[in-house]
């Protein structure tokens, strides 16, 4: 109810878009996506980030209606730039790989904004339901066999974890300083991606690895008779 509230609110009172409006709602929109990154959600409040816009926080309300919807809207804008998940089937799992190996790292906002505000239930539900628009929805579409969506969400979930033990903990293993490092790290993580894009391909060390447990399954059934 109350977020309806605000959302009804802020259309009645939104400003015109001119020249100078589009200009001012643009500055908000940086001072927000810059203090959000910084300091989550809950690190930073609505004056500190018309401040950084040089307005008053009556005019971040004006235009965004609430920190929420201005929160929304930079998680948007943040996702819209693809850096990671780029290509098509065909050349995902290398570009994926390939991007996440690269010095200096890519694509590292968004996560840090994920990071930092998730403590807070109305920024998690914000930030899932962005992700499953803006990449679950359409990696499962462009993923080729059964499950996408979960093979989807697996991939997602690992690109995660690998943006969190290599460029915020920093663990050894992962850094890749040189480029023997970074080849290796490439390698092995194109690989890890080829089985969740393609796991039916004969090639790949997923399929291979069902094999055997569907032998053993049908061995099961039909026992050899002695």
């Amino acid at each position: 109810m109350k977020r309806g509230k605000r959302a009804k609110g802020a259309g009645a009172a939104a400003p015109r878009q001119g020249r100078k409006g589009a200009a001012t709602r643009e500055a908000i929109l940086q001072s927000a996506r810059i203090a959000f990154i910084r300091s989550g959600y809950d690190g930073v409040g609505v004056r500190e980030i018309a401040q950084g816009a040089s307005v008053t926080a009556m005019m971040v309300n004006r235009y965004f209606g609430s920190k929420e919807q201005l929160f929304a809207e930079v998680v948007d804008t943040l996702q819209s730039t693809k850096s990671i998940l780029t290509g098509h089937a065909g050349t995902l799992g290398h570009e994926a790989a390939a991007a996440l190996a690269a010095t200096p790292a890519r694509g590292l906002d968004g996560f840090l904004l994920l990071l930092r505000s998730s403590s807070n239930p109305q920024a998690v539900t914000i930030l899932r339901d962005a992700i499953e628009r803006n990449f679950q929805a359409p990696l499962a579409v462009m993923l080729p066999g059964g499950n996408a969506r979960e093979r989807a969400a697996l991939l997602l979930s690992i690109i995660a974890g690998i943006q969190l033990m290599r460029q915020v903990v920093g663990l050894d293993a992962l850094v890749a300083e040189s480029p023997e490092a970074q080849s290796v790290l490439e390698r092995e993580l194109e690989a890890l991606f080829e089985q969740l894009i393609r796991p039916n391909d004969p090639g790949s060390q997923h399929a291979r690895a069902q094999r055997p447990a569907a032998r053993t399954r049908r061995a099961r059934r039909n026992p050899a008779h002695g």
